[in-house]
């Protein structure tokens, strides 16, 4: 009786673990795993807000295109979306160690530099958001466009370039920042990658419906 009341109490354990742990959902690193939320209506018309770093880049060395704008130009192609970049002057010109030293600064002071333009937002009701990780998180010029702009009730798309970072805390960041949106479907591609990559944006974005 005693070992049928212990096999029991095991069972009881083990289920009461599996219920746990399947409520849990992890990304394991996984850089172009997608979290797709059936809200997501591709029909939708769609924009991408992304900032792109020409110039010096770890990895591709010096380049006339930065890796993340090629990846929004696939988006654009691929789906139709409208394009808005968030341009600055700020880093041009900037080796790559000088411009990570700047960066890191930035953070550190929660330095908010300023873009150019402007963007009618209300038009969209799913928003791509792009860009490098920089020293974890998105650039903090990035974070300027999101204290600007209130992307809640929207669903945003986030995606990242990078050297080994994934999608580092950005999704997180967003759903901090915009708490009431839809944050779904993330994507990160390695930067040096991105030149050959048109097939693997196209089937992260298949499988999201475009």
């Amino acid at each position: 009786m005693n070992h049928i009341r212990q096999f029991l109490a095991i069972a009881l354990c083990l289920l009461i673990s599996m219920a746990c742990s399947g409520s849990k959902r992890e990304n394991n690193g996984n850089p172009e795993k997608t979290n797709v939320d059936v809200t997501l209506n591709p029909k939708d018309k769609a924009l991408v807000v992304f900032f792109s770093h020409a110039g010096d880049n770890y990895a591709v060395g010096n380049i006339a295109v930065g890796n993340t704008k090629i990846v929004a130009d696939y988006i654009s192609d691929i789906t139709g979306a409208d394009l808005f970049e968030i341009k600055t002057n700020k880093y041009d010109g900037m080796a790559y160690r000088p411009l990570c030293d700047l960066a890191k600064q930035e953070q550190e002071d929660n330095e908010l530099p300023e873009f150019e333009g402007t963007v009618d937002v209300s038009q969209y009701k799913t928003i791509f958001i792009g860009g490098p990780i920089w020293w974890g998180t998105w650039p903090q010029v990035m974070f300027t466009f999101f204290n600007k702009y209130d992307l809640n009730g929207k669903t945003l798309i986030p995606f990242t370039t990078h050297e080994g970072s994934g999608l580092g805390n950005c999704v997180d960041d967003l759903k901090e920042i915009y708490p009431q949106a839809n944050i779904t479907g993330e994507f990160a591609m390695y930067g040096h990658d991105v030149r050959d990559g048109k097939d693997r944006v196209e089937k992260w974005l298949k499988k999201l419906g475009f």
